[in-house]
């Protein structure tokens, strides 16, 4: 069985945290030990209907993130990979520079340092040079740099689409398949660039 972390912070998307756990839910044979960190909490109630609890009862595992005891904090807690979406500009520079606080940023240098996938889904824009320095050496320590982009060869219908095309892509980096990705295959562009624009 797959053993991912999955942490949200107070980075606006929430509703891309919310949803990876919808979608893990998905994936057989997976267990998924959540994190929320308390401006995550904030967020989620002020951007969607749902609240910690919700997000809580949907987890195998639930830590708060002051409990840097918690077995996720060890590197021989074998998890199989760490999902913070979305992440905040905080909690990405105390990981890249060994600030380990609290549980999130605890847990995701465990992750690089036992060489494990670590998938920051870094929620700004834009970025000034700081937060891009910070990112590459978040990249040369191992770290996957994966700011929820948008995508439209899969013609999205809405918000909703999108969302879970983003984190799709975001579990097919821990290696998971999840039925939804919609994957590009190739297509005559000849024929179709004169198809009107689409209303989303």
């Amino acid at each position: 069985m797959k053993k991912i972390i999955l942490a949200l912070t107070g980075a606006s998307g929430a509703v891309y945290g919310a949803r990876a756990l919808e979608l893990f839910a998905t994936v057989p044979d997976i267990e998924i030990h959540l994190l929320l960190s308390k401006a995550a909490e904030r967020t989620l109630r002020c951007e969607t209907a749902l609240t910690p609890a919700d997000l809580i009862a949907k987890a195998h595992f639930h830590y708060p993130v002051q409990d840097i005891g918690a077995r996720i904090a060890s590197g021989s807690f074998a998890a199989d990979g760490m999902l913070i979406a979305p992440c905040s500009i905080k909690t990405m520079s105390e990981i890249a520079y060994g600030i380990t606080g609290n549980l999130i940023a605890r847990a995701a240098d465990v992750c690089l340092k036992e060489r494990r996938t670590l998938i920051l889904g870094v929620r700004e824009t834009p970025f000034h040079t700081g937060h891009l320095k910070t990112m590459l050496a978040l990249s040369e320590a191992g770290a996957v740099i994966a700011p929820p982009v948008p995508s439209f060869y899969d013609q999205p219908e809405n918000l909703h689409d999108q969302v879970t095309q983003t984190v799709c892509r975001w579990l097919s980096l821990l290696n998971l398949s999840p039925d939804l990705l919609k994957r590009w295959n190739g297509r005559d562009v000849s024929q179709e660039c004169n198809a009107p624009l689409k209303k989303i």
